[in-house]
């Protein structure tokens, strides 16, 4: 008998009113979402800078349902160097701290870094990169995140050549038989999310699709609907 994904919805604060952070936080989680996304940039790895680990220690007090549970922060570098700021944002609440193999001078002893200070670790995949460096990193990651824009700004298009990657990613989780949550970040939208989960991915980001818009919740409800099909 199959069962059905668990997916996860995960608002990238980069889209934001940055003007009422915590507001909007606050009514995102509200609205659904089960993790906030930080896409962090350094103005070096990318050509854009964003924030720092400074956002995600005001904000963790306050990633909370209404009942109290923590919502789950997903931290995204896309810094060279990688560790420095790793181990800061793990200092400063971060749950998953995901990283692009390139922007690490030694990927598995990065990884061994965020594991070290308690947070799930992550590899990030532009369009145009290999996932070899899964052959000899798998077993030690907790989240494969597949980018479907070119890293750096958002509201971009998706590209649509995410979904091969998507499927090989899947398959090589499937081998494992771990649980490791498989994301793509990068233009979805409530009339795209259906083919990217048809691919194999269980997580999704989400930025100008959601913030910016006057119904938080019904954009992800209508998220939801198109994964219940």
């Amino acid at each position: 008998m199959s069962t059905r994904p668990t997916y996860r919805i995960a608002p990238s604060i980069l889209s934001a009113d940055f003007t009422r952070l915590g507001e909007e936080v606050r009514t995102v989680i509200e609205a659904g979402a089960d993790w906030i996304h930080f896409d962090v940039m350094d103005n070096h790895y990318v050509p854009n800078l964003s924030f720092g680990p400074m956002i995600c220690s005001a904000l963790k007090p306050i990633a909370k349902t209404a009942a109290g549970v923590a919502v789950p922060i997903d931290v995204h570098l896309m810094v060279q160097p990688v560790d420095a700021l790793a181990q800061a944002f793990a200092d400063a609440g971060a749950d998953f701290i995901s990283f692009h193999p390139d922007a690490s001078t030694h990927v598995h002893r990065s990884v061994q870094a965020i594991k070290a200070r308690g947070c799930k670790a992550g590899l990030v995949f532009n369009p145009a990169a290999s996932l070899e460096v899964l052959d000899w990193t798998i077993d030690d990651i907790d989240l494969i995140l597949i980018m479907s824009v070119n890293p750096g700004f958002g509201g971009q298009g998706f590209i649509d050549s995410a979904l091969r990657k998507i499927e090989d990613a899947r398959k090589r989780i499937t081998a494992t038989g771990r649980d490791i949550r498989l994301e793509v970040d990068g233009g979805i939208k409530g009339d795209n999310i259906a083919r990217v989960a048809a691919a194999g991915a269980d997580t999704f980001v989400a930025g100008s699709a959601i913030f910016g818009k006057p119904d938080y919740k019904g954009v992800i409800d209508g998220m939801r609907a198109q994964l219940a099909r």
